[in-house]
């Protein structure tokens, strides 16, 4: 009779611990969903005060998205892009690294870090970081990956194998500002100025100008002799933007042609 007694109860313990064990399961799961939900509350606060240029705000939540999901590659992305725009580029690489950690074979992540490299002159390593995002048969946003390498060498002054990638970005988007700015501005290079007009004019017809683009159109005009063009455009950018740097080259270059 103790015998059965006892075996009873221990089937009772197992049975409760094993009830207990599911429920605390059950618990531990709805606190993960928890967290990766307030973790993605957070990366939005996050960037609403980066869209308003509250850096220390912004970067309070991000670092509390992360406190609340680790793997969180958005939240370490967010982090990298607006250390970018504060020019630290250290800190912004340390948080692409982190990520890439995460999701390694992420083309998005590669072209985003190629980016970075870039900026701060690493080009071979940029044009690594490109290739593998636009090789990824998965990537829907190759073109990008292809204009950022372009633009990259652009920069480089390696004008033909930027034009050779700004060229297969445009086959595939064949709207997509970023390269056709950038082929413009290597047409203006190669002193190829009918190719630039033609760039400049496609930007222009789907992008308000800017004073880069409005430059690029003046230094276009006037190597081609269209002088009416030439000081419609430079008139333009001085009315529009007349602090910017551009302004103040298109005055040296007027004031050049006087002297002339």
């Amino acid at each position: 009779m103790n015998i059965k007694l006892g075996l009873l109860m221990f089937f009772i313990v197992f049975s409760l611990s094993g009830c207990s064990g599911g429920q605390r399961g059950v618990k531990q799961d709805a606190i993960k969903k928890d967290l990766k939900e307030a973790s993605l509350t957070n990366i939005q606060l996050g960037v609403g005060y980066l869209q308003r240029g509250e850096y220390q705000l912004a970067q309070e939540k991000l670092l509390k998205a992360i406190d609340q999901d680790s793997n969180n590659v958005v939240a370490y992305t967010t982090l990298a892009y607006m250390m970018m725009q504060v020019n630290k580029m250290e800190e912004a690489e340390d948080y692409y690294l982190d990520a890439l950690d995460i999701k390694e074979n992420d083309p998005e992540l590669r072209n985003g870090y190629g980016t970075l490299l870039c900026r701060v002159g690493r080009v071979k390593e940029a044009i690594d970081q490109f290739k593998e995002a636009y090789d990824n048969p998965f990537y829907k946003s190759a073109y990008l990956a292809y204009s950022n390498a372009g633009t990259c060498l652009l920069q480089a002054k390696k004008y033909k194998s930027a034009e050779k990638l700004l060229r297969k970005a445009l086959k595939l988007q064949p709207e997509l500002s970023g390269a056709l700015m950038s082929m413009a501005e290597l047409s203006i290079k190669t002193k190829s100025y009918m190719s630039s007009r033609a760039y400049i004019q496609r930007y222009h017809a789907i992008n308000k100008p800017t004073a880069e683009s409005l430059w690029v159109q003046v230094l276009s005009e006037r190597a081609l002799g269209a002088k009416e063009h030439y000081h419609k455009y430079a008139s333009q950018l001085l009315a529009d933007f007349p602090g910017s740097k551009q302004a103040s080259l298109v005055k040296e270059l007027k004031r050049r042609d006087r002297i002339r």
